[in-house]
């Protein structure tokens, strides 16, 4: 029995990997709703797994190692193709796929990764990063990403939030200023992967209000910003999240 409970953890790894795995494709096809509820349900397993390897005292260097890889693969290449697929299709909407300029617009997709398995390797090697962040999060940046995209490419129904002109304001940015935007958005944030910001950390070792604050705080204006905003409101929980924390 106890060698199956050592298992878990690593596979809940695993299926965070798998839901990666899908969230790439379906970014790269041009699914971004499918995309960004896989990439929810890989961080919902990312923080599982550490979770249940606490509690069943089945910690490992393997798991460590696993878990990283498997971030990569969930909060660095699947938002990566995401932002791939939808600069892809807004140069062919535009007709600019023939202009080597525009074409390397499309390699802004790739620091998403690149960054994000740079966060990585230095969260791995920094004893500092028990109780806080040193950077972003990559789950944090993952979910930042494949939610503005989602909204950007789909301008998200009025019936899914409550102001509905929020997501419209957002979806109606001209495709000749997006395609700039969106490259120089992708390299500003990447860039705070590996900041020296402190960030709190979402994972409790108590109920205590008093301890966790911030995230109580951070999870309760998520659910009003969801409520009021839908989909929109995610990508501002992330930025009101880098806020609290420096506050």
């Amino acid at each position: 029995m106890k060698g199956l409970v050592r298992h878990i953890p690593n596979t809940l790894t695993c299926i965070s990997l798998t839901f990666g795995f899908y969230a790439a494709i379906s970014g790269i096809s041009g699914n971004y709703f499918y995309a960004m509820i896989a990439i929810f349900l890989a961080a919902v397993f990312d923080f599982s797994d550490g979770l249940a390897a606490r509690l069943l005292k089945a910690c490992s260097a393997m798991g460590k190692e696993l878990d990283s890889l498997a971030d990569v693969i969930s909060f660095g290449v699947a938002p990566g193709m995401m932002l791939f697929g939808y600069l892809h299709k807004l140069l062919d909407d535009l007709k600019w796929n023939d202009s080597i300029v525009c074409k390397s617009l499309l390699l802004a997709a790739f620091v998403i990764p690149v960054f994000s398995a740079l966060r990585l390797a230095k969260f791995n090697i920094d004893k500092r990063q028990k109780t806080s962040f040193i950077g972003l999060p990559v789950p944090a940046h993952a979910i930042l990403w494949s939610s503005l995209i989602t909204v950007l490419s789909s301008g998200i129904h009025e019936s899914r939030c409550i102001f509905p002109q929020f997501a419209q304001l957002l979806s109606s940015i001209k495709p000749e200023i997006m395609v700039y935007v969106l490259p120089a958005t992708a390299l500003a944030t990447s860039l705070l992967l590996i900041s020296r910001i402190r960030l709190f950390s979402l994972k409790t070792s108590s109920l205590s209000w008093k301890r966790n604050k911030p995230v109580y705080l951070l999870f309760l204006s998520a659910i009003v910003l969801i409520i009021l905003f839908g989909i929109p409101g995610i990508p501002v929980t992330i930025l009101l999240y880098i806020l609290l924390s420096m506050i």
